[in-house]
């Protein structure tokens, strides 16, 4: 898609492409085995100004566009899942509510070094009984002199057991409508519980987080009035689910290309096998869904930059490229038959990773329902 893309735009992509196939994806591998966070690529990514991309400049930031962003964690997730989820993480959820309501204290103290790579954040929506249902999530914060006190559980949180502070949704007031508080480490009462073992993504740790009786400074509500919780979140999703789509197109590029490779160097019945008519069609098939897949990403982010109406575009983007994304992983396995079921080859790590896309932002079947509905509007 170089035909639509602008100069700035190429550079950015082509200096986080060089990035990657040197650094990055030599030890994908290694990253992904250590089941380790990967402070000192996160910590590179910062000083590449990867966080600060989507920042305005007077926040510290670059004040670029999100398909230029997009462009940048598309070859991100090419070289490493893990890195990208780790990345797009700290660039959107786990710093946007800083940047967006944070007092200056809180912008100097924890969102400046955020955008360096030097301090990690996380956010806490997830609950046991509640994931995409917002309305059943049941942790409090009761107010008391001086800030609120915050009891409940939350799952699902990436990257808790490494984090600085964690954004924290939770019901103040009135218990229907949900409350944005900035939680920091440090705090009484926080406790990061049980990891959880996923299938794939191994170098971003998820865990549980416990808030029994924390006290929470009235300065760190981030929600400007009790309850608004929810509309700043809204206003986030349609980003999330841009930027899932553009991780999974990043992550399809990747098991592409490992089949086509395969494909032109496996040879057998004394020719490659890419010379067979049903593996040009599998790769055929890869191709162009990953083609289509960049495509309705890219317009998705360019509604959005333009200020378009784009809710429905984003979950179309996020719902294609993510089910694109899980068919290529699977062709691409296909290709390689026994070796897609081998460690040794990066297909299986694609394939494991590439669910991660699936579940981010929205399952399909919700998707679904945002896309019906916003046809009714």
């Amino acid at each position: 898609m170089d035909f639509a893309l602008a100069p700035e735009q190429r550079q950015i992509r082509d200096t986080f492409a060089r990035f990657v196939d040197a650094e990055v994806a030599p030890q994908a591998a290694a990253i992904d085995a250590a089941h380790a966070y990967p402070h000192a690529l996160v910590r590179r990514l910062g000083k590449l100004g990867f966080f600060a991309m989507r920042y305005p400049e007077g926040s510290g930031g670059l004040g670029l566009d999100l398909a230029t962003f997009c462009l940048a964690l598309t070859e991100i997730a090419r070289g490493s899942m893990s890195l990208a989820g780790c990345a797009a993480m700290q660039a959107l959820m786990g710093t946007k509510f800083l940047e967006r309501l944070g007092s200056a204290d809180i912008r100097t103290r924890l969102f400046q070094p955020a955008l360096a790579g030097e301090k990690i954040g996380a956010i806490c929506m997830t609950e046991p009984d509640a994931g995409s249902d917002l309305d059943a999530i049941a942790t409090t914060a009761r107010k008391v002199d001086g800030g609120y006190v915050l009891d409940g559980r939350k799952t699902w949180v990436t990257a808790a057991p490494v984090a600085d502070f964690f954004t924290v949704f939770a019901r103040a007031g009135d218990a229907r409508k949900l409350t944005i508080f900035l939680v920091e480490r440090s705090f009484t009462g926080v406790a990061v519980g049980r990891s959880i073992e996923k299938m794939g993504v191994w170098a971003l740790p998820t865990s549980e987080l416990a808030l029994d009786g924390c006290f929470v400074p009235d300065s760190h509500r981030l929600s400007r009035a009790e309850g608004d919780g929810e509309e700043h979140l809204r206003a986030t999703l349609a980003e999330i689910r841009i930027i899932t789509g553009a991780m999974a197109v990043g992550v399809a590029r990747a098991a592409l290309g490992e089949a086509a490779r395969y494909a032109a160097q496996r040879r057998q019945f004394g020719k490659p096998i890419n010379r067979f008519q049903a593996v040009q069609s599998r790769l055929a098939d890869m191709a162009t869904d990953l083609e289509a897949a960049g495509h309705i990403v890219r317009h998705a982010a360019w509604c959005h930059d333009t200020g378009a109406p784009h809710h429905k575009e984003a979950a179309m983007a996020k719902l294609f490229a993510s089910e694109a994304a899980a068919r290529i992983c699977d062709g691409a396995a296909r290709v390689l038959a026994s070796y897609g079921y081998a460690m040794e080859f990066p297909v299986q790590r694609y394939l494991r990773d590439v669910r991660f896309t699936l579940i981010g932002g929205g399952t399909s079947e919700i998707l679904k329902m945002v896309i019906a509905k916003e046809m009714t509007r």
